[in-house]
């Protein structure tokens, strides 16, 4: 993919002042340069969803965000503890979340299987020491 634009957003592990920051950035990015609204609402929900499992899962993050003529990528790279089974953690309702998470009204077990349905191409890997997970949007 020959990237015309890119740009990385930070995500604190456990911040949820701070949580949809960088997915209201892509938002406002795509919506900027004239990303079709249909289109620019499917990215927006999977990096939400990206967003807070970094939050709520990981040790921190980066969200970098890849755009090309045809087409808009977003990686999502994060540190430990990665996912134990990621057969598991697409399963809708499953959730790993702890306790004081859910009564925030998050970890419904959703956030995997919503960016799998959005996104037109969908690549994910986990090891003991983070989860990278790439996203296509084809720019129709």
């Amino acid at each position: 993919m020959q990237d015309v634009f890119t740009e990385k957003f930070n995500v604190a592990s456990g911040d949820f002042a701070a949580a949809g920051e960088a997915s209201a950035k892509i938002k406002a990015i795509l919506k900027r340069i004239g990303v079709n609204p249909a289109l620019v609402r499917r990215i927006t929900i999977a990096a939400y969803e990206a967003e807070m499992n970094i939050i709520i899962h990981s040790l921190g993050g980066d969200m970098t965000l890849s755009i090309s003529r045809d087409c808009v990528r977003l990686c999502c790279i994060d540190t430990g503890p990665g996912i134990e089974s990621i057969d598991d953690a697409m399963t809708e309702g499953y959730s790993t979340a702890p306790e004081n998470v859910r009564t925030l009204g998050f970890g419904a077990g959703m956030g995997l299987p919503n960016i799998k349905k959005t996104s037109d191409d969908f690549e994910i890997s986990s090891s003991s020491s983070g989860t990278s997970l790439c996203l296509d949007f084809k720019i129709k």
